[in-house]
């Protein structure tokens, strides 16, 4: 498993990180505070605070190809 934080700023990067994460077949969450949701349900995403990183949690270890796609929303820690 891998983890990291990103930022979505607009209802186009959340469309943009939905369409991303539906490409792959392993799990993938999403960990705001208290409430986890699956990154691939844009409601669930839109439940979120946008105003704080949120923490993406991969649920497999081949997932190079999925970090590259969504490197612009990641936050440098």
């Amino acid at each position: 498993m891998k983890s990291f934080n990103i930022m979505l700023k607009t209802i186009n990067d959340v469309k943009d990180f939905v369409n991303i994460a539906n490409k792959y077949d392993f799990d993938i969450d999403l960990t705001s505070g208290r409430y986890v949701v699956d990154a691939k349900s844009i409601m669930g995403i839109f439940s979120l605070d946008f105003n704080k990183p949120i923490r993406v949690d991969v649920h497999s270890d081949d997932c190079q190809e999925f970090c590259k796609e969504i490197r612009p929303f990641l936050v440098e820690e």
